[in-house]
């Protein structure tokens, strides 16, 4: 498929890319190789062929949400490196 150089320019200013002025052969004759290759995809039957939205077979491995307790003040400030009047010590910030 043909690319004018017009088309190339409007593809790289909706990407928000400058393109130099002796690239613009080299754009366009690979985006049309591009958008050939995506018509040979096209002419492929897929009937019959369910969708895929991933491209392997995994799902998320969630932990069950279970009511469980938590874990107290002073068990928390434990391993607090600073600590004062039940609250943990940490550096002002401006």
């Amino acid at each position: 498929m043909k690319i004018s150089h017009d088309e190339v320019i409007h593809v790289a200013g909706l990407a928000r890319l400058e393109i130099d002025k002796k690239a613009l052969d080299k754009f366009a004759t690979q985006m049309g190789a591009v958008l050939e290759y995506m018509d040979i995809l096209n002419s492929v039957d897929t009937t019959g062929v369910e969708p895929a939205y991933h491209a392997t077979h995994l799902s998320n491995a969630f932990r069950s949400d279970i009511k469980a307790g938590h874990a107290g003040r002073d068990d928390v400030l434990l391993n607090a490196p600073e600590k004062e009047d039940g609250a943990f010590v940490v550096p002002k910030v401006l």
